[in-house]
């Protein structure tokens, strides 16, 4: 799970995220903690902490005294929509750019995608037209 290139806190951060959006941790659920998170990841507590901590000021997550951490009420929800946005900023803005440099318009775009959906994973063909 650990990428070279990318800081380790924040990749804790997201896995733990991922597991609130997949429904592996619930909302009013236990997280894992700091020590767990270190040694499965086989990293220093202090940098899991980072993460949990960026989690917990994203109202992400939230402790109990004495108990440990908690998923927040509306974390998914709330990480669903900043995921959302974040897809619509990298793929669909840039998608809407180039679609407009090459003429084609959202009834165009929407066959497209239907198109390509309707083939699954099977490999496309480079040549030709994709309509």
């Amino acid at each position: 799970m650990i990428e070279e290139g990318r800081a380790l806190f924040l990749q804790i951060a997201e896995s733990v995220e991922d597991s609130i959006v997949d429904g592996t941790l619930a909302e009013e659920s236990q997280a894992p903690s700091t020590n767990e998170l270190a040694a499965f990841h086989r990293i220093n507590p202090a940098t899991a902490a980072k993460g949990v901590n960026m989690l917990v000021d994203k109202g992400v997550l939230y402790k109990r005294r004495g108990i440990g951490m908690f998923v927040a009420p509306g974390a998914r929800d709330r990480l669903l929509t900043e995921r959302r946005t974040a897809f619509a900023d990298r793929y669909v803005d840039p998608l809407l750019i180039e679609a407009g440099k090459l003429g084609l318009g959202p009834d165009d775009l929407t066959r497209l995608i239907l198109d390509r959906a309707a083939v699954g994973s099977r490999p496309h063909s480079s040549e030709g037209n994709p309509q």
